[in-house]
């Protein structure tokens, strides 16, 4: 199954994805991630991306498709992959089509008030990445991880101001995308405005994504 994710900034595709990767068995493919690789190991097309990284410019569509192109080609994707982080754009979801086949689409959707909830209180881990929040998950020991242990920082782009520009770039860019990929007949919306901390919210959580990927077992 090929399936890309959709859903604004702070809305839990990340975590939603953990989910599929371990029920399902498929890689979750993040572009930011696959940036951060290939420039690491300093791949000719690492280089290239580094290049725009480093004037502080966004990376071509064309790079960054040659880049997905390699990696879906590799073993672990043999049945399939999720895509979190592209497309973003309708011309990155036209470029997508020429080399991969979606299957479906799942669109994460909270209203802006949850967002801006969640991603004001969040606080992530240097050393892990693991994820809480100030308001409705905080940590043991304040400032302090409770899986590793490691420094909890607030990224610099989650202060109200910026977390609104943020919610506008993604209304004006990327929500094209439910009414392109609704169009294909292959896009499955699910609410993701339960209380992470929940007990019951892995098991809703999963219950709608079962739902939504029922078609393709």
């Amino acid at each position: 199954m090929k399936i890309v994710l959709l859903g604004s900034p702070g809305v839990g595709k990340g975590t939603y994805a953990s989910f599929i990767k371990e029920k399902y068995k498929i890689p979750h493919i993040s572009t930011g991630d696959l940036f951060r690789e290939a420039m690491k190991n300093e791949t000719p097309l690492g280089k290239k991306a580094k290049e725009y990284y480093d004037a502080g410019k966004l990376v071509p569509d064309e790079l960054t498709i040659q880049i997905l192109s390699e990696r879906i080609k590799r073993p672990d994707c043999k049945g399939g992959f999720m895509l979190d982080g592209f497309p973003r754009t309708l011309a990155q979801a036209d470029a997508l089509e020429k080399i991969a086949k979606i299957d479906v689409t799942i669109n994460f959707f909270a209203s802006d008030k949850v967002i801006m909830q969640r991603l004001g209180g969040r606080i992530i881990c240097k050393n892990c990445g693991e994820i809480f929040n100030t308001v409705n998950r905080k940590p043991k020991k304040s400032g302090i991880c409770d899986k590793c242990g490691g420094e909890l920082y607030r990224r610099a782009d989650e202060v109200p101001e910026i977390i609104k520009k943020r919610l506008d770039t993604y209304h004006q860019q990327t929500k094209p995308l439910e009414e392109y990929y609704k169009k294909k007949g292959i896009l499955k919306n699910i609410r993701a405005e339960t209380d992470m901390n929940a007990s019951t919210f892995k098991v809703d959580i999963l219950d709608r994504i079962d739902e939504a990927l029922s078609s393709l077992r």
